[in-house]
């Protein structure tokens, strides 16, 4: 399968999936701080890096959705199609959180928010988990990476400096 959005032929959405997932550790981390007794400033921060997140998440979601037009109708598709809503799930849980805190006038975070994210991050690493496995499906007819193979032209042949 070739994705439709690539950059110098590598698929973008993989790329584009590690923004919202870093971004949404680095809330959860910041909340922690701040219920933990951490300067207050540090909860209003980890809402807006959750508000940053999900705006990243909707563009890999899009980039995704995009993606899925053209998998094959078998095992990758399933896999694809479950990687899509896990990390839907995750971002909608971040969601839940965000919309809980814009009532708020420091938006700073509580325990219930951070258990709500630290179960959030947990349904996140399954989704790393079916990326993972995409990825292998979709390089199972390519040439190993790590080997000469992979280095040949499209005549077979290694590219010698």
């Amino acid at each position: 399968m070739q994705s439709r959005l690539r950059v110098q032929g590598h698929p973008i959405q993989p790329m584009l999936v590690t923004f919202p997932l870093g971004l949404f550790v680095s809330a959860t981390v910041f909340d922690l701080t701040d219920v933990i007794g951490g300067p207050a400033f540090l909860g209003e921060v980890g809402y807006w890096t959750s508000v940053a997140a999900l705006v990243a998440a909707a563009l890999t979601a899009v980039a995704g959705m995009v993606d899925l037009w053209d998998v094959p109708g078998d095992r990758t598709r399933r896999t694809a199609v479950a990687f899509n809503l896990v990390n839907a799930v995750m971002a909608a849980m971040f969601l839940l959180t965000c919309l809980v805190r814009s009532h708020s006038p420091q938006r700073g975070a509580s325990a219930a928010i951070l258990v709500t994210e630290l179960v959030a991050l947990a349904v996140g690493g399954v989704g790393v988990h079916l990326g993972a496995r995409l990825m292998r499906q979709f390089d199972s007819g390519r040439a190993e990476s790590g080997s000469l193979d992979a280095l040949a032209g499209s005549t077979g042949e290694i590219a010698r400096p």
